[in-house]
């Protein structure tokens, strides 16, 4: 059976210039903002660290991960080539998911991966209404 609900592109594409615009940049701020407070805990707060070690990953991959997120959210950001901020997006998508996966795999309920979720919201929406004001193009 075929979902009635329309596809995030084609309410994107019917949406008014300005209207995609200020979503876009709604939705890239939270985003970026997350993403920052998420880099700064990981290099900063002792429990970002505990829970980096509860999920199996290594310290060094959590400081790696911390940077990355700060270059990413600079990219973003900034008025950079289209290609660049492709692979920023590509990077947070891997990140997200990654953290998504990492969580149920230790069997983690809503209260620890509900805040990756819903960052992957913003990512779909700052995403699509980034290409939609590219005009669809990479």
């Amino acid at each position: 059976m075929e979902s009635t609900l329309p596809k995030p592109a084609l309410v994107a594409a019917r949406m008014s210039p300005k209207a995609v615009t200020i979503t876009f940049w709604i939705a890239t701020v939270l985003f970026c903002l997350e993403m920052g407070f998420t880099a700064y805990a990981q290099l900063n707060l002792k429990d970002a660290a505990d829970g980096f070690t509860r999920l199996g990953f290594p310290g060094y991959f959590r400081v790696e991960l911390a940077w990355a997120k700060v270059l990413g959210v600079l990219v973003l950001l900034a008025p950079v080539p289209g290609r660049l901020k492709e692979w920023a997006y590509a990077g947070f998508a891997i990140n997200l998911v990654s953290a998504l996966i990492a969580h149920f795999a230790v069997g983690d309920g809503p209260e620890a991966w509900a805040f990756a979720a819903f960052t992957s919201v913003l990512w779909v929406i700052s995403y699509v209404c980034w290409r939609n004001l590219r005009g669809g193009r990479a």
